[in-house]
């Protein structure tokens, strides 16, 4: 990462040298405007010049990453050109502080441009140790049996879903790989664990990545409005109360994160069911494909076992799986860093009352560092924990932490960019590594409990 991050701002060093090298060639001469506004021109060809040439360079691309600094430079060397013209001979001088705040407002225009390029990496993904190579399609489906409550005009509620699959779909079996839900967590997005669902389709899985519009950080809807998450939504997952909240604070904490779930149940529980229904009816007339994705789709959905189906989420989609997974046509759920605020079933007495049904399903719950050890003091203290109640009354469960891991560590977000995925909580782990062991032990449940290959073990922490 520090590489990608000294190329960007290599390139703004470059940049700010040529304004630097420009001011003192001009700063003690009496050049008229219209000289200056030569010169100018000059200068701004010399600087998309420059940008051009360390496109080829590594890092260095025309993504939206960069594109807006190459519309900078491209109109500054524009509007260089019309004063130019412009200008005439006779005007007066151009003033020394007036260089001088050309060079201040140019280096600051240069920051703003690149700021796109220091916070988000030129992520790519992991290495993939399947033979499979990840094709990824996309649609939209309309629950017409909901009406969506983040809107007034009483429309359906819709649930977009992302396939990853494997591209050499001509060499496979019909119907058999196992088919894998995810669901992103609160204000995420479909892409929050992209390495993950890359090295499940790598090894032959076909993966669904769901989003919870509004929910999302952003997503679209089938005439292609841009969603994006609802503001009080964002506001209270960032808010809620803890365990030594007042009693009437954690009610109402329970209340809105029982709305929260039901929801998102829903959502994973309809995409499920009409992919299982595409599945064996190969219909697809209700769905809205972007365009050319159609005969993706129908690749990828030809290629699903429903007989083997796993669920998984990263935090408020972890506790999402959980309780989706108690259906009987899933094979394993993998909790990732969420509270299963599903299984929390009531509040009475100032206490959760947690469903206590054997959990039958086999699990896998994966913990940053501090959430582990507060749910053992939670076990020592009487605090009744969702988590831990339905480890005791899982049948067949595991259970793991990562040392010096955040909660944001369990996504692709401190690769994409460290910089915002500091800010929403990560730890001293490195990110890659973190990310790699991860994967590893959601493709070693999945093909033990999917697949049927091998015995899955599980270290204490890593």
């Amino acid at each position: 990462m520090k590489g990608r991050a000294d190329m960007t701002l290599l390139l703004l060093t470059v940049l700010i040298i040529s304004e630097i090298a420009f001011l003192i060639a001009e700063i003690t001469r009496l050049s008229k405007k219209r000289e200056w506004n030569k010169k100018r021109l000059l200068a701004d060809l010399i600087e998309l010049i420059a940008f051009a040439v360390m496109l080829l360079f590594p890092d260095i691309d025309l993504t939206f990453r960069f594109i807006g600094l190459f519309f900078v430079l491209l109109l500054r060397l524009a509007f260089a050109g019309i004063r130019y013209l412009a200008s005439r001979k006779n005007e007066k001088k151009k003033s020394k502080a007036g260089k001088i705040v050309s060079l201040i407002l140019s280096a600051m225009m240069f920051v703003f441009a690149l700021m796109p390029a220091f916070i988000i990496k030129n992520y790519k993904g992991r290495p993939l140790t399947g033979q499979y190579t990840p094709m990824t399609c996309a649609a939209i489906l309309t629950d017409t049996s909901r009406t969506e409550q983040f809107e007034q005009d009483g429309s359906a509620r819709e649930v977009p879903v992302h396939l990853f699959y494997p591209a050499e779909s001509e060499s496979i079996t019909d119907h058999s790989l196992p088919l894998v839900i995810f669901s992103h967590g609160a204000f995420g997005w479909y892409q929050s664990n992209i390495s993950a669902y890359q090295e499940l389709a790598s090894n032959g899985y076909v993966v669904a990545s769901i989003e919870h519009p509004y929910h999302s950080l952003f997503t679209h809807d089938t005439s292609g409005k841009l969603i994006m998450v609802d503001g009080q939504f964002m506001q209270n997952a960032l808010t809620l109360g803890s365990s030594d909240a007042e009693e009437t604070e954690r009610e109402e904490v329970f209340k809105t994160e029982c709305e929260w779930i039901e929801l998102r149940i829903a959502d994973m529980n309809f995409a499920l069911d009409t992919l299982k229904s595409a599945v064996s009816a190969n219909d697809f007339s209700d769905w809205t494909f972007t365009e050319g994705d159609t005969e993706q789709f129908e690749t990828a959905v030809r290629l699903i076992n429903t007989d083997k189906i796993g669920l998984m989420g990263h935090s408020l989609g972890g506790a999402t799986a959980v309780t989706v997974g108690r259906r009987d046509d899933i094979s394993a759920v993998i909790d990732i860093d969420g509270t299963m605020v599903g299984e929390q079933i009531d509040f009475a007495d100032g206490k959760y009352v947690i469903n206590e049904e054997a959990y039958t399903t086999p699990l896998l719950e994966i913990e940053n560092e501090k959430a582990h050890f507060d749910a053992i003091e939670a076990e020592k203290i009487g605090y009744i924990y969702a988590n831990n109640v339905v480890q005791k009354n899982a049948v067949n469960a595991y259970q793991t932490y990562f040392a010096g891991a955040g909660h944001m560590n369990f996504t692709d977000l401190p690769l994409i960019s460290p910089f915002l995925a500091e800010k929403l909580g990560t730890g001293e782990i490195e990110p890659e590594q973190c990310t790699d062991t991860l994967n590893k032990l959601i493709l070693d449940f999945y093909n033990c409990y999917l697949k049927g290959q091998g015995e899955f073990r599980v270290q204490e922490h890593y």
